[in-house]
Parts: structure tokens; C-alpha cells; sequence
């Protein structure tokens, strides 16, 4: 009896198919390695915030949660003076409202120039795409110059979610993403079933552009959460405007670090980093689904 080459060959590839997973082993460990240094900061500061002041840097290092998390909570509201709420919610609703503008004119701007038609289109994006060009610090003082001379927000907290309402970055994302997920012909033919251009905009396209707004969401939260420069170019400093990154180096003592909460800052820390975790979570999937699209071909 006479055997097919596909049959000879298959007791090697039995063999193969055996050894592969062990080939994967320096993967895995890399992976595992890469998984532990990124979660074990989080899971320290978390620690170190239930810890007294006097313990947080001792050595070796608590790997335990302790029993201080309360006295660091009246610890942080007493160098706080009772703001570290309200410093909270300044920061939540300059990033909140960020994110909702952002990801409502960009992704009008960017359905604008991938799906319409209209005279200038080229160089007005190209004007777009050139402001990307500008180093953000060189904006810094006509920034400052602007709130404060013309329109008068200096210290006023939508003096940071009003200019970057429509930034290039958000354009250009949305554009490419809807240029290559939405084809012409279904917008032609919600236009033939009687469909107006914002309902289109509002029943067609944010619904099959929803990774690409939970990416832009993400990126534009994070980014307005942390946004210690322009807070404190903006002058957010009084009490009921203050946010949290310029209360945080508020409580490290500048460059002296000389009679620190470490206990309080712990805590604030932790306050800080929690809406961010939230954030990824909720949106890993759509983001991490926005940022492979278009990486493997049908």
C-alpha cells in the first residue's frame, strides 16, 4: 500500500505542531513580564494610600493594604481646605465637555471633507493638516493673550475645552476613518430614502463610526484630564477652579517637597488615576477595535 506525500509528512508535523507551544514560552514570559511592570505601579500607589504618612516610603516597601485610608482622606481635605471635591469635579467637567465637543465638531468636520464635495476643499484641509505643524508651546502665549485681552476667560474653566473644540488631530482621525469605513453609496442611499443630512449624519454614521469616537473619546479625555500646562497658563488657581493636577503639585511643595502630606497626596493620587482607569475600561474594546481597523485585509 502505497502512502501520499501529505500522509508521510504528517507524523513530522504532529511533531511540529507539539513543539509550538513550547516555542512560545518566551513570549508568554515577556508578556507576563510586561503585564506585571505595568499593573504593579498601580497596585502600590493603591497600597501606599491606605499607609501613614511616615510609611509610605519605608523599606522594604508595604505590599499590603493598610488601615489608613481614612485618616489620609481627612488628611487630604484638611491641606485642601475641603476642595479636593470640588477640585474633582473641575476636572471632570473640563474633560467630560472636552471629549463631548471634540468628538461632536470633529466628527461633523470629518464627514464634511471625507463625504461632501465643495469648492476649496483641498486647501482648506490642507490648512488643517498644517496647524499640526505648529509645536504647541509656540500657541502658548497668543493662547494666553487671546483669553485674557480679547474674549476675557482667563480663570474661567472653558478657557480650555473652547479652543480645542475642533482640533486638526480629531479632523484628520475622523476623516481617514470614515473615508474607509463608510461607503458612498449608503449615504446616497439614505439620501434617496428621504433621509435629512443631520439625521444621516445622526442614524448612519456615528453608529458605524463608534470605535473611532471611543479612540478620539479616550485620547481627548485623558488628555484634558491631565492638563496640568494649560491650567495653570489659563490661571485655573482659585479655590473653586482649581484642578486636580495643579492641586497635586499644590500639595507636593513645589521644588522644596518640605513638610508633604505624603499620605493626603497618596490618596489624591489615587482620586486622580481612578476616571482614567474607568475610561480605558469602558472603551478598551471600541478603542483597541478603532486602532486595528484597516489592519487585516478582507
Amino acid at each position: 500500500m502505497t502512502t501520499t506525500p501529505a500522509q508521510r509528512a504528517a507524523p513530522g508535523t504532529r511533531t511540529r505542531r507539539a513543539r509550538l507551544p513550547w516555542q512560545r514560552v518566551p513570549i508568554w514570559a515577556l508578556m507576563l513580564l510586561a503585564c506585571v511592570l505595568s499593573v504593579v505601579p498601580f497596585y502600590l500607589m493603591f497600597v501606599w494610600a491606605s499607609h501613614p504618612s511616615a510609611e509610605v516610603f519605608t523599606f522594604p516597601p508595604h505590599l499590603w493594604f493598610g488601615d489608613a485610608f481614612a485618616s489620609n482622606w481627612q488628611g487630604l481635605m484638611q491641606v485642601t481646605d475641603g476642595q479636593a471635591p470640588r477640585q474633582f469635579w473641575n476636572s471632570l467637567y473640563i474633560a467630560l465637555v472636552s471629549t463631548l465637543t471634540t468628538l461632536f465638531f470633529c466628527s461633523l468636520a470629518g464627514y464634511a471633507f471625507a463625504m461632501y464635495d465643495f469648492r476649496g476643499k483641498a486647501a482648506l484641509f490642507a490648512f488643517i493638516l498644517g496647524t499640526m505643524l505648529i509645536p504647541p508651546l509656540v500657541m502658548d502665549i497668543p493662547s494666553f493673550l487671546v483669553m485674557n485681552n480679547v474674549l476675557g476667560w482667563v480663570g474661567e474653566p472653558r478657557a480650555l475645552w473652547v479652543p480645542g473644540m475642533a482640533n486638526a488631530f480629531g479632523i484628520f482621525l475622523m476623516r481617514q476613518y470614515i473615508m474607509s469605513a463608510l461607503p458612498r453609496e449608503l449615504i446616497e442611499a439614505a439620501r434617496m430614502d428621504g433621509a435629512t443630512e443631520f439625521g444621516i449624519y445622526r442614524q448612519v454614521v456615528l453608529p458605524l463610526i463608534r470605535p473611532i469616537l471611543a479612540t478620539l473619546g479616550v485620547v481627548t479625555f485623558v488628555g484634558a484630564w491631565n492638563n496640568f500646562k494649560g491650567a495653570l497658563i489659563m490661571k485655573l488657581s482659585e479655590p473653586d477652579t482649581m484642578t486636580l493636577p495643579l492641586s497635586l503639585r499644590r500639595l507636593g511643595g513645589g521644588a522644596t517637597n518640605v513638610n508633604v502630606d505624603w499620605g493626603a497626596i497618596m490618596m489624591l493620587v489615587v482620586i486622580t488615576v481612578i476616571p482614567l482607569l474607568i475610561v480605558f475600561l469602558l472603551a478598551s474594546r471600541q478603542v483597541i477595535s478603532g486602532l486595528t481597523s484597516g489592519a487585516v485585509k478582507d
